[in-house]
């Protein structure tokens, strides 16, 4: 996927309060940063951020944290904040680092239309491989739990298989989230798109 590059995107960044500029400095003290105890719920990945606003704007008593490596689109999140939102916040960062600015404190991790890097050679890259699965186990405060979410039958299949290995168990399924008679989806902009080309959209929430 080639991404377009945002003018003044650098300043836009800068300029993002909610933009947390020193990530792991926050390790062990994210409920400082939002000044509640309130469960924090992160989303690696989060793209253009649409999934990620509107948590947080229909859960204001659950802290959000969204993940992006990629500044032009960080910065296309950041152009759809329209108003303060207290309990969300951005970290720009690869998910590889996911352990150095987390300890024992997320309650929920959303993996939504994750890369599939459907080579076998670059299985280890995926979101839901043992690598990641590893890093993990020490960012969940207790019961770890993950939901989700993609359009992609072979990284969802995969996933299965790396949860079951790794100990989780299915709390809910779905291998066709939108004709599965659910209300209020929140969606991110690639589910938008995926619907619109009746793709079909693969769900599971694991826990352990």
């Amino acid at each position: 996927m080639r991404l377009r590059n945002v003018k003044n995107k650098d300043v836009i960044l800068a300029n993002c309060q909610i933009l947390i500029k020193d990530a792991n400095l926050k390790k062990g003290k994210w409920q400082e940063e939002f000044g509640n105890h309130n469960p924090i719920f992160i989303e690696i990945g989060m793209g253009k951020g649409d999934f990620i606003i509107e948590n947080a704007i229909k859960y204001p008593d659950v802290n959000f944290i969204g993940i992006e490596k990629y500044d032009s689109v960080l910065a296309k999140a950041i152009g759809k904040l329209n108003h303060d939102i207290k309990n969300l916040r951005f970290v720009r960062m690869d998910a590889i680092d996911i352990s150095d600015i987390f300890d024992k404190e997320i309650s929920r991790l959303y993996l939504n239309f994750s890369d599939p890097w459907p080579k076998d050679r670059h299985a280890r890259r995926r979101l839901t491989s043992e690598v990641f699965l590893e890093k993990y186990e020490n960012i969940f405060k207790d019961t770890k739990e993950i939901h989700q979410k993609t359009d992609n039958r072979n990284l969802f299949e995969y996933s299965l298989i790396s949860y079951n290995l790794k100990g989780y168990k299915i709390e809910d399924i779905s291998l066709d989230l939108h004709n599965s008679n659910r209300e209020n989806i929140i969606m991110s902009e690639y589910e938008k798109k995926f619907i619109k080309k009746n793709n079909i959209i693969y769900y599971v929430v694991v826990k352990k």
